[in-house]
């Protein structure tokens, strides 16, 4: 086996195996299994901080095989993500699965 074979094994075998680390969600109206990172979302918040005064800021990260969701989505894009409207704030490739920032904006 390649390299990039052993690595998508890994995606669906551990990483989003839901006995493991994924956790089924949906995601733009379909089931997805995906990891939710709260944890990292907290440490990229403590880098960048841009908070409006008077507003209400939910945000997510998570981990989802790039099969599964799609083309990358762009920075602004709305997703969907168990019934609930964010934002798009950052989208990164890494290695079979995309990374996902988004955030909802409520006052």
């Amino acid at each position: 086996m390649e390299l990039k074979e052993l690595v998508m094994e890994d995606i669906e075998g551990s990483f989003l195996n839901p006995k493991e680390f994924g956790e089924v969600h949906m995601v733009n109206g379909l089931e997805m299994l995906i990891i939710m990172d709260g944890n990292e979302m907290i440490e990229r918040e403590k880098r960048t901080s841009n908070h409006v005064e008077g507003t209400f800021r939910k945000q997510i990260l998570f981990f989802v095989a790039a099969k599964d969701f799609g083309a990358l989505p762009a920075i602004g894009r709305e997703i969907s993500v168990d019934g609930k409207k964010y934002r798009v704030t950052d989208a990164v490739f890494e290695g079979g699965m995309y990374s996902i920032s988004a955030e909802a904006m409520r006052s």
